[in-house]
């Protein structure tokens, strides 16, 4: 595993990051909850814009870090941000992995993976956009479209339903994503809606919507801009 020392210079912490509510507190329970959900099933959408080859990833919002150690398992090689220590702390124990680096960092500046200075084949990011406010949405899109390769994706979950007590969540249109996501020249490439996979959600009417796109310049991105 590689583990990062603190970034002197970065300066938000969780408690600061308002998207993180909830989360420290329900960490143990949420860890339970997220390695319990086969990744295959949640990604089901996207499974075929995988890179085929081992390739640079970026999994924002990693929580229990199960993405990171799915796609690490897969042999590629897994950059893992996550806001809320608690939860990295245990994403760190459970997926020990040279492949996967598990950093401190948040939307929608994104400033401490930025300014590494690279870019990634694949961006997912999984039930972290309805975190955001309307204006922090908008300036996260250009941070997260300048993090994708020239033939990159950027694959992005939204959901939609009630608010979790103590949450912090605002209801996002796949509208709104995509037309952010179209001034940064992102072609759509999936655009899916499903129930939760889990009982407790579904029966709540919680459901979630599966965007995918691609940089413009790539000769394999479809659908319209």
């Amino acid at each position: 595993m590689v583990e990062n020392n603190p970034t002197q210079d970065h300066l938000v912490t969780a408690a600061e990051i308002r998207g993180t509510a909830g989360y420290a507190e329900d960490a143990d329970a949420l860890v339970a909850r997220y390695e319990s959900i086969a990744p295959e099933d949640i990604h089901a959408a996207i499974l075929h814009l995988l890179p085929p080859a081992p390739s640079d990833i970026l999994d924002i919002g990693a929580g229990s870090g199960r993405d990171a150690a799915w796609l690490a398992a897969r042999g590629h090689r897994v950059v893992a941000i996550e806001p809320t220590a608690a939860l990295r702390l245990r994403a760190q124990q459970l997926h020990r992995s040279s492949a996967i680096a598990f950093i401190d960092d948040s939307l929608p500046e994104l400033a401490v993976v930025r300014r590494q200075d690279r870019r990634f084949a694949l961006v997912m990011m999984t039930a972290v956009f309805m975190h955001l406010d309307a204006d922090e949405r908008r300036r996260a899109m250009p941070n997260l479209a300048g993090l994708i390769d020239d033939d990159g994706r950027l694959a992005i979950t939204l959901r939609h339903g009630p608010v979790p007590p103590g949450r912090r969540m605002f209801e996002v249109s796949s509208e709104e994503t995509i037309a952010l996501a179209r001034r940064q020249g992102l072609r759509v490439l999936v655009n899916t809606s499903a129930p939760s996979t889990q009982t407790a959600n579904r029966d709540a009417g919680v459901t979630w919507t599966v965007l995918a796109f691609g940089a413009r310049s790539s000769a394999s991105a479809q659908g319209p801009l």
